[in-house]
């Protein structure tokens, strides 16, 4: 139902585009699409008090018509692009010059538009009817009015958590001391304590705070453990407390139907108790904020409260967040043989291969062991049973009638999802189990779908990929996609991955939807396929013609040659085809994408060839394309039409060998946020990147030509700096210089030309290059990640990077040292987690500890890296070598390169230096608290 409501929303703005004068539609057009833009405004309506009810809970008749709104809303939403990229935008006769009236191209023009605009007209009449038959239908059939939540009470599958024995109760003791020790540690306070157990659905958090529940529970003058509903009645919720507090007792005063009344009698019942309270299933802050938070009182009594969620930033808001880890690879094995066969020793040999399999793919979910160990109990003679099992898992194994417990649950959890994240999750079906997709990828596909659309009101200038961020990050809060590929540093996922169990539930769901059409090998398929996935597919092609295709993604073996080219040419509405993972013959072939108007994303494979090789010219006529990412297929230099044709694009990644040249007019892409591999030969191009704007990400090769003399260069990096001063949205710059570039250490003419700047690389070898001047607190406040690269470090430089008020990672190599070692204050390096110094000269054979820290340094610091050269033992006095790790608090671990194990032909007194400085470190690690030491020679 969502999917309507969703295709619908996605139609309305275009309709209204339609109605603008630019587009010059008759009179009888303009007054059909006023009705239609009315009556769907009343379907979308009408669409909204169908998707409140579950699925499962509609007939057969809201099915079908929700279905009928969305097929009709794709099919005239293709109508609109179609007629969009016909007429080319405005009247062509706004544009053209007086001289050009008359002339046959602009008459050629004109009259294609008329027919294009002739055809819409009609096509949006026989549209208009299929939407006046569907409200027809609406009405006739009472298809809205009808709807109500089904009169069957259905028992809770979360329940029987609340039951379970605990010799049943399987992998949960380290948890388990985990929570009560966050739950009694510091216990000499008066105040309460609360802890938030999150995690994904199915991982039993409910039976977790039950256990530790029953085990503390005596400590308390009183306690209660109730269940939130996803959508809480605070009245029940509240009488919930009070009948629990009263072990189910009836409360004076509690038929109030006053929640003020009952938080007062809630308040004044704990007031002078120590009181454990366990809230169980929290969906949202709301019922916390206004009804929980205040009912549960500080009373300085050390009272204690266990929440439970799903959701991070809930358990987060609420305080206390303890994130619940899956079951060990031991426990999963205890809890699925024993249910099956009682213990793993009795299980034949013949289910060991597949059992292990099947472990593999529940990942420590306690939920789905449980229920896949259910579901097999009854079946332990027939083999072929538990194979087809295994294999369907990941493939929608949630229509299995045996998993209906576990559906239900992760239900909840979509259920939960506004609309727009239901397409998004849905969306993640096209992907193969246990594969890792890229953020930005995923991103760039949602709004290339037309799934990220702008709110004024709630977004304000962000821009479409900011806000898909925003979609993913929520989800990785609901704990509906895993992080894949940390940066932990600051927490953030490169990729995701689908639990093999959500992976069951959303490929169901699309399935019956008709929302993304997954192929196998040898598989067949209906015509009316609008997105197609194609897993291990290196052979065979579709010949089913399927003219409404939007999406495309190929999956084919590993290092497996296709050559799908011939047929693509036939879909002329894909908006998305992404070939990333193909590998053709030649790059020539894909000539044919010229012809599909309407791509928003193209993903251009690999070739076989090892040799560069050239885009076709013919990529330069798709006007609406927002994603061009040519990643690992090796063109070097992209031909004058993408930059004349590709006016809308917003993410252009070019690798070749070096990177990727552009040719002049690079300042034409004004809507570009995403540039990487770019190749910098020119002062010309350098100017034209300071008129990107729009610019998040840039990542920049920085390459010497044998014509360019001395002066060339200089201008050309000042003017490169100049440009970079310009960039007021860049959030990620990478540098790369692969000549003698100390001219780097330019001016950017800005007052604070990099305010927003978040992460910084500069690599430049062996080159002649210094840390740039321009790194410094005020040009860079909010700089938390840097990688730099210099040959020659200056005794200041350390110290001005310890000024860097956000800065969490760095990693500073240094090929020609200072002469002495720096010094920082108490306060340097505030926010640094981690920390690399490599500094090594490369001639003298030294190298040097860059500096002692002082306490009040690094006060966050956990892994510290850096090296000691055996020139440097020479010189530095053993009593000097010291580092201060006992000033470092936070620190977990310190490496030491430089530091030789096998001594060879060392002459005695540096053997004796070495040991005698090794087992000055190791002593100084070992009075740390956290023993932090590892060296590496």
């Amino acid at each position: 139902m969502n999917l309507a409501k969703e295709a619908l929303g996605n139609l309305l703005p275009k309709l209204g585009q339609l109605l603008q004068d630019e587009y010059n539609l008759q009179t009888g057009a303009k007054k059909d699409i006023e009705f239609l833009s009315s009556e769907l405004e009343t379907i979308h309506a009408a669409l909204g008090k169908v998707g409140e009810v579950p699925r499962e809970q509609l007939g057969e008749l809201q099915r079908i018509w929700a279905r009928d709104v969305r097929e009709m809303s794709y099919d005239m939403e293709d109508i609109v692009d179609a007629f969009m990229v016909r007429v080319q935008g405005p009247d062509p006769h706004s544009k053209s010059s007086t001289g050009q009236t008359f002339s046959l191209k602009y008459m050629m023009q004109k009259f294609t538009t008329f027919m294009a605009r002739r055809e819409v007209a009609q096509e949006i009449k026989n549209i208009k009817e299929r939407a006046r038959e569907l409200a027809e239908r609406r009405d006739r059939y009472k298809v809205v009015d009808d709807i109500a939540p089904s009169k069957k009470t259905l028992v809770d599958p979360r329940l029987k958590a609340l039951y379970t024995e605990a010799t049943e109760i399987v992998g949960i003791e380290e948890a388990k001391k985990e929570v009560i020790t966050g739950l009694t540690q510091g216990d000499g306070g008066q105040q309460k304590k609360i802890v938030s157990i999150a995690g994904f659905g199915g991982l039993d958090k409910t039976t977790l705070a039950k256990a530790v529940y029953d085990e503390i529970k005596g400590q308390f003058d009183c306690t209660a453990f109730v269940s939130v509903s996803r959508n809480p009645d605070a009245k029940k919720l509240l009488k919930d407390i009070l009948y629990e507090l009263h072990k189910g007792g009836e409360h004076p005063g509690a038929n109030s139907d006053e929640i003020k009344h009952l938080i007062d009698l809630v308040r004044d019942f704990l007031r002078n108790k120590r009181y454990l309270i366990v809230i169980d299933d929290i969906w949202d802050k709301e019922p916390w904020d206004k009804v929980i938070g205040l009912a549960l009182m500080e009373n300085n009594k050390r009272s204690r409260i266990i929440t439970t969620t799903r959701i991070i930033g809930v358990a987060e808001h609420v305080g206390g967040c303890y994130r619940l880890k899956p079951l060990s690879h031991d426990s999963s094995e205890i809890l699925f043989y024993g249910r099956i066969f009682g213990s793993k020793d009795r299980c034949p040999r013949q289910f060991s291969e597949v059992s292990k399999c099947i472990l593999k793919k529940c990942e420590g979910v306690p939920l789905a062991i449980v229920t896949t160990s259910s579901l097999l109990a009854n079946k332990s003679e027939d083999t072929r049973v538990w194979n087809d099992v295994c294999n369907s898992i990941g493939y929608g194994l949630g229509r299995n009638p045996g998993m209906d417990d576990m559906r239900k649950i992760l239900l909840l959890s979509y259920y939960d999802l506004p609309s727009h994240l239901k397409t998004c999750l849905l969306y993640l079906s096209i992907f193969p189990e246990d594969y890792d997709i890229e953020k930005d990828r995923l991103i760039r596909r949602w709004v290339s779908e037309g799934f990220v659309q702008q709110d004024q009101q709630a977004a304000g200038d962000q821009s479409l990929l900011e806000i898909g961020e925003s979609y993913f990050n929520e989800l990785l809060n609901r704990s509906l996609i895993q992080p894949a590929g940390m940066n932990y540093l600051d927490g953030t996922p490169h990729a995701c991955r689908v639990h093999d169990t959500v992976l069951d539930l959303i490929i169901s769901l699309s399935a019956e939807e008709s929302f993304v059409t997954i192929v196998l090998a040898g598989d067949q398929m209906e015509s009316k396929v609008r997105r197609l996935s194609l897993h291990n597919n290196s052979t065979t092609w579709p010949t089913i013609k399927m003219p409404k295709l939007r999406s495309l993604t190929i999956f084919p073996p590993a290092g497996v040659v296709i050559d799908p080219t011939p047929f693509l040419s036939r879909y002329l509405l894909l908006r998305v085809l992404d070939l990333r993972g193909c590998k053709l013959n030649d790059l020539a072939s894909l000539r044919f994408v010229g012809n599909l108007s309407h791509l928003r994303y193209l993903g251009v494979p690999s070739t076989k060839d090892d040799g560069p090789i050239q885009l076709p010219v013919e990529i330069g006529k798709l006007r609406f394309l927002q994603t061009l990412d040519l990643y690992k297929t090796r063109v070097e230099e992209l031909p004058p039409s993408v930059i004349t044709g590709l006016g809308q694009l917003m993410c252009l990644r070019c690798y070749g060998w070096g990177g990727t040249r552009l040719p002049d007019g690079l300042k034409k892409l004004t809507s570009l946020e995403v540039l990487e591999g770019l190749i910098v030969t020119s002062q010309c191009i350098a100017e034209e990147l300071g008129h990107l704007t729009q610019l998040r990400v840039l990542d920049v090769k920085v390459i010497s030509t044998e014509e360019a003399n001395d002066d060339g260069w200089t201008a050309c990096i000042k003017t490169l700096l100049e440009s970079l001063g310009k960039l007021a949205k860049i959030e990620c710059l990478h540098i790369y210089v692969n000549f003698d570039a100390a001219i780097l250490d330019g001016s950017m003419m800005e007052p604070q030309p990099l305010g927003n700047l978040r992460q910084l690389h500069i690599i430049g070898g062996f080159n002649d290059v210094r840390m740039p001047t321009w790194i410094r607190p005020a040009w860079l406040p909010a700089l938390s990640y840097l990688d730099i690269q210099v040959k020659h470090e200056r005794r200041d430089d350390i110290q001005v990077l310890g000024t860097l008020p956000c800065l969490g990672h760095l990693s500073f190599t240094a090929r020609r040292a200072a002469v002495e070692r720096s010094a920082v204050g108490a306060d340097a390096f505030p926010r640094l987690v981690i920390c690399v110094f490599d500094i090594y000269d490369v001639w003298g054979g030294t190298a040097v500890v860059p500096c002692m820290f002082p306490r009040g340094a690094m006060p966050m610091l956990q892994d510290y890296e850096f090296r000691i050269g055996l020139k440097q033992l020479e010189s530095v006095a053993i009593e000097d070598m010291g580092l201060g790790l006992g000033h470092l608090p936070s620190l977990r671990s310190v490496t030491i390169l430089g530091l030789p194990r096998v001594f060879g032909y060392f002459d005695e007194a540096t053997k004796h230096k070495v040991k005698a400085t090794r087992e000055k470190l190791e002593k100084e690690a070992a009075t740390h608290l956290n023993h932090p030491l590892r060296i590496r020679p």
